[in-house]
Order: structure tokens, then sequence, then C-alpha cells
């Protein structure tokens, strides 16, 4: 086996791989970055699993904290042939009656598709998106001390809660429990756990400032534009 001096080495392609090796990379350090699978990205994949010529991302599809990470942001990924597409709308909920609720950009519109819960979903979404740009490199960053404790605390109470006792809370029509339980549960956990309101509250916060892209062409163009730029 060829033996090779670095200063480290980074295993594994994935978003946190790819960032790391480039973060390191930066700062002066000679990296060597390996990927046991025949392609990198990790959960970034897009292969052909069903037909010829038919791709599909193997893991994540849609990516609205890829597109503003704050140190993907500080990376010119489009120069590296990154393009993002965004839909009218973000996400649906859809509901036995043959009816859904719909995450639209504009958060207004959103609140009035949920009924009676219209003044709650605007109570608990307008601070959150107020407060965002303020608070977004502190949610999504290393754990520091934040730039505004006020508003990160505003954050943290909601988000620390269970996803359950927050709909109890606020929400009665199928419309709103059911769009917010689909928010939660990204958190890969039981909806009755604390913190697994966070993701609901970031993920739709993100959904009404930025929407939720989709990389042209799959995941895999994230994970192809981060390897040039770290080549």
């Amino acid at each position: 086996m060829e033996k090779r001096e670095v200063d480290a080495v980074v295993v594994g392609s994935g978003p946190n791989g790819l960032a790391a090796a480039i973060a390191m990379q930066e700062a002066g350090l000679s990296v060597l970055l390996v990927e046991s699978k025949e392609n990198i990205g990790g959960g970034m994949r897009t292969q052909e699993l069903t037909l010829p010529g038919f791709r599909h991302d193997v893991c994540s599809a849609i990516h609205p904290l890829a597109a503003k990470s704050p140190y993907f942001q500080t990376l010119p990924l489009h120069e590296h042939g990154l393009e993002y597409i965004y839909p009218a709308v973000a996400a649906a909920h859809p509901l036995d009656k043959g009816t859904a609720a719909a995450l639209a950009h504009s958060l207004p519109e959103t609140a009035q598709r949920l009924g009676t819960d219209e003044k709650a979903y605007l109570s608990l979404m307008e601070p959150l998106v107020g407060d965002w740009p303020d608070i977004a490199t502190d949610v999504l960053g290393p754990l520091q001390f934040p730039n505004d404790p006020f508003k990160m605390a505003k954050f943290g109470l909601k988000a620390m809660t269970a996803a359950t006792f927050l709909a109890d809370r606020l929400f009665t029509t199928p419309e709103a429990r059911g769009l917010w339980a689909g928010m939660a549960a990204h958190s890969l956990q039981p909806l009755s756990k604390m913190t697994t309101s966070a993701i609901g509250l970031v993920l739709m916060a993100q959904a009404h400032l930025h929407g939720w892209p989709l990389p042209k062409g799959g995941s895999q163009s994230i994970a192809n534009a981060l390897a040039s730029y770290f080549i």
C-alpha cells in the first residue's frame, strides 16, 4: 500500500466529510479524503437504481439547509456546476378527505390555508422568520455563545419542546397538525420526544425565507461541486 504524508485523513465523503476536508485544506493543511463507495457523496448520491437513464437520489433529494448553509455560502459552488431549482410550493401534507396543507414560500398564504389555525400559525412562525437572519449562523453552526442571546433564547424555548406538546398547545385543524407533524418528522424521532420541534421550526422558516430547492441533476451535484472545489 502506498504511504502518504498528510496532515489529516477524512473518512467518508458525505456533506460533513467534504466540508471538513475543504475547511482544513483552506486552513493550509494537506488532506486525504477517502470513500468506500464507488461514488462520493454519502447521502448526496444520485444513481440509476431502476432503468438505464433514470437517475434517483439514493437518500436526500430536497436541500433547504444546504442551499442556505452559512458555511456552504462561503464557497463558490456555483462556479463548480451547482445550480438549485426552486419549486413554487416547498412541501404538502395530503389528508384523507382529498385536501392538503401546503407549505408555500408566502407565510400569510400558508397560514390562510390552515383555517381556524391561521392566527396560531402566524404567532408561531412570524417571530422566527423575523429573527432567523440573526440566529441562523448559531442554530446551524458549531456550539458557541450566540450573537443575539435573547433571540436565540426565544427560539430555544420552542425548539426544546416535543412536537406533540407544541401541536396540542397551538393547533386544532387536521391541516395544521398534519403539516406540523410532517415537518417535525424530519427529526427521525418519536414526536413525543423533547427537541423534535426544532427541526420543524427550522425547515418551516427556511421555506418562508428561501424556499426548499432541489439541486439540478440530483443530490450528486452538491457532492460533485464540493469535490471539485476541494480538488
